[in-house]
């Protein structure tokens, strides 16, 4: 193992930590986008993760490709949620308008739990900073 590897491994999930956040926060401000350009309300987004570890045994050894990393941002597949308001420019002839089906108490929970996960990933790097000043100093004694 690398010395700074614990570095790249944490910074890697600080970046994807950050994707997701950025995700979560563009779903719950299109919580009532009922149009978009491609036609029809927003579709939730989500981020799937993959480790990177896996990779980097199949790898030359000079590739340190350790963490994780974000495999991809997709839409969600569940139906949009209806629901009744004639005057909605975007009401079909039955009066229903399609909303996008984000729910703010789970959109909440996610941002919550990826909030924890970066700031352990924070807390980890600073630990590895404080115990590498240290052997420095153990070093220098």
């Amino acid at each position: 193992m690398k010395l700074f590897s614990s570095f790249q491994i944490s910074g890697s999930a600080l970046t994807a930590e950050k994707l997701r956040v950025d995700t979560i926060a563009g779903n719950l401000a299109n919580m009532q986008t009922t149009r978009t350009a491609t036609g029809g309300p927003y579709r939730r987004k989500t981020v799937i993760f993959e480790e990177r570890l896996a990779r980097a045994r199949q790898a030359p050894p000079s590739y340190s490709g350790r963490g994780v990393r974000v495999f991809a941002v997709v839409d969600d597949p569940n139906p949009p949620r209806m629901e009744y308001d004639p005057e909605h420019p975007d009401a079909d002839e039955d009066g229903m308008v399609a909303y996008p089906n984000i729910d703010l108490a789970k959109e909440m929970t996610d941002l919550i739990t990826a909030s924890r996960s970066y700031e352990a990933n924070t807390t980890a790097v600073n630990t590895a900073k404080s115990l590498y000043l240290k052997a420095l100093e153990i070093g220098r004694g």
